[in-house]
């Protein structure tokens, strides 16, 4: 059974990429990264992973990312299992946070450069809350530090706009009694979404660690002031049984 508390807590894993498996996934991802490909992927890219319903792929990145990013969507096939390898090695320490985890989707890169941040918004039990798999929460992992700026943050909030519906026979749709579903749309397209007064959490993980953040937790990143922030991020899910 899922229970709500997975969709709204953070976690961590400290260690989840070690000094030699950061090093050679950022010498892998250098030669990847050529000039063409970081333009192809960076100032050139017309689409994103992020979609809002009823806007284009542009209208949506200006919302997520309004000063632009890298985004990776389809990496290197050694960096992927390197980082599935990483995720199948943490499974004790995520199932006691996240119990109903089963997988791991492909994993993306993302870069940030001064002035670059993505804005705060749900993810949401995508895409279906009510289909299988079943979308539980985000994975970042950090392989390179900005100099000033770009942490990372989550938000919390006791308003009730949040929140959609509490499911009626919760068990019989693979969730615990008391199962809440958050709005769809929560994101700064939504007036009634930015308007939620909310809580910042801001943390600075040490490179390697695995930030775990549920999927109807807001979260975002600051914006980069001096350097590049380096990162890998996925998402976390349950299948059915």
């Amino acid at each position: 059974m899922i229970h709500i508390a997975e969709t709204v807590t953070v976690g961590s894993v400290e260690g989840f990429l070690d000094t030699n498996e950061r090093t050679r996934i950022a010498d892998l991802m250098n030669d990847f990264l050529t000039e063409e490909a970081r333009a192809r992927f960076g100032t050139q890219r017309a689409t994103s992973i992020h979609e809002i319903p009823g806007h284009s792929h542009e209208q949506a990145m200006a919302v997520y990312e309004p000063a632009g990013r890298i985004e990776v969507p389809n990496i290197p096939e050694k960096v992927e299992d390197l980082l599935q390898h990483a995720f199948d090695r943490a499974r004790p320490a995520l199932s006691r946070v996240m119990p109903s985890i089963t997988a791991c989707r492909p994993w993306t890169y993302v870069e940030y450069g001064p002035g670059q941040h993505i804005t705060g918004h749900l993810d949401g039990i995508a895409p279906d809350p009510l289909a299988w798999p079943r979308q539980i929460a985000g994975i970042s992992v950090v392989i390179h530090e900005a100099e000033a700026g770009g942490a990372f943050y989550v938000e919390s909030t006791s308003s009730s706009r949040l929140w959609n519906n509490r499911l009626d026979h919760a068990q019989e749709l693979g969730y615990a009694d008391g199962m809440w579903l958050a709005h769809d749309g929560a994101d700064h397209s939504a007036d009634w979404y930015t308007a939620i007064p909310r809580t910042r959490w801001t943390v600075s993980p040490a490179p390697g660690t695995a930030l775990l953040y549920g999927s109807q937790l807001t979260h975002g990143t600051e914006p980069v002031t001096r350097g590049r922030v380096a990162k890998f991020i996925s998402w976390l899910i349950a299948e059915k049984n």
